[in-house]
């Protein structure tokens, strides 16, 4: 019984797992969105609609999010910034 039980945490250990990493870009898209009022209000019309764009494409996003933490400034700079 020992060894079933432990399979069996194992495949819903794998299955929880596979859910959570499907739903990461989207949740990831949601946080984006959420955040498009406040990033046109400090990078202007083109900039934040611009910037929020890039956040919401998963790989994209990811791939910016490291530049900017790398760089230690926004790819797209805010109005005051320019």
């Amino acid at each position: 019984m020992g060894m079933v039980s432990r399979h069996l945490r194992h495949y819903a250990a794998g299955r929880i797992t596979r859910r959570a990493v499907r739903a990461v870009p989207l949740l990831g898209s949601i946080v984006a969105l959420a955040t498009l009022a406040a990033s046109v209000r400090r990078k202007g019309w083109i900039g934040g609609v611009a910037d929020t764009v890039l956040d919401v494409i998963p790989i994209v996003g990811g791939a910016k999010a490291v530049a900017e933490i790398v760089r230690g400034r926004d790819v797209v700079p805010d109005r005051s910034a320019i």
